[in-house]
């Protein structure tokens, strides 16, 4: 009697089990998702929204008028301190640091992002076109059209990528904990000093927290991918 034996059937391969997304590419999802959807309301003008940026630039700029002491604190911190173009001095400050430690790569990306940045702000200004608010007696005027806030994305961007690469070059505890603090003063401040002024929608400055945050986003997704590339090669 002949027994057939069958051979044990080899198992089937496996695929890898998908890694969840990183942080960079949930942010980069949500802050992308939020800035489109408040730049199609700000563009259509959708009543509720209109109505309450109103509402609170009224009230801010009765306030600026009853307060000129304040008012003038505001103008000399939104034209100097946390003026577009301190904040990429600062910018450039860090790419120069990162190239003198050997950090190229880092400080070319950092570099382009604060260039892309500055280019997308002026495209979407005269893509939207807003007006910025009008008043009869103003206590600051400004240029270009109001959204979104080059003074709000330009402090996000430049303080979000600072306290972005000091995480990356594994700064001391202490310096993050000082970055943070001041990233999180300039950029709430700045957007306060907009609005005080009265040169800005609170919605502009939203929007300026928004696309500068989705900047360091993708700034940080996009280094991601080429050093993974780069590993891979």
């Amino acid at each position: 009697m002949t027994i057939v034996t069958m051979a044990p059937r080899a198992p089937l391969p496996q695929s890898p089990p998908s890694s969840p997304p990183s942080a960079a590419v949930r942010w980069t999802a949500v802050l992308a998702g939020l800035s489109a959807l408040l730049l199609t309301l700000v563009a259509v003008g959708w009543p509720p929204l209109t109505g309450w940026d109103a509402s609170v630039a009224g009230r801010a700029h009765q306030a600026a008028l009853a307060h000129p002491g304040t008012t003038h604190t505001n103008r000399v911190l939104s034209d100097w301190v946390w003026d577009p173009w301190t904040m990429r001095a600062l910018t450039a400050v860090t790419v120069l640091w990162l190239w003198r430690r050997g950090t190229v790569r880092l400080a070319v990306t950092v570099g382009v992002a604060c260039l892309g940045a500055a280019v997308a702000q002026q495209v979407l200004k005269a893509a939207v076109g807003r007006e910025r608010p009008q008043w009869p007696d103003p206590v600051d005027t400004a240029h270009f059209a109001a959204y979104p806030s080059g003074h709000a994305m330009t402090a996000t961007v430049t303080c979000g990528l600072v306290v972005w690469v000091l995480h990356r070059v594994q700064a001391a505890r202490p310096v993050l904990i000082a970055a943070w603090t001041l990233a999180a003063v300039s950029v709430a401040g700045v957007a306060m000093t907009r609005v005080w002024l009265g040169v800005h929608w609170p919605t502009d400055v939203l929007g300026g927290w928004l696309l500068g945050g989705l900047t360091v986003a993708l700034t940080a997704l996009a280094y991601q991918r080429v050093g993974a590339a780069d590993r891979r090669q």
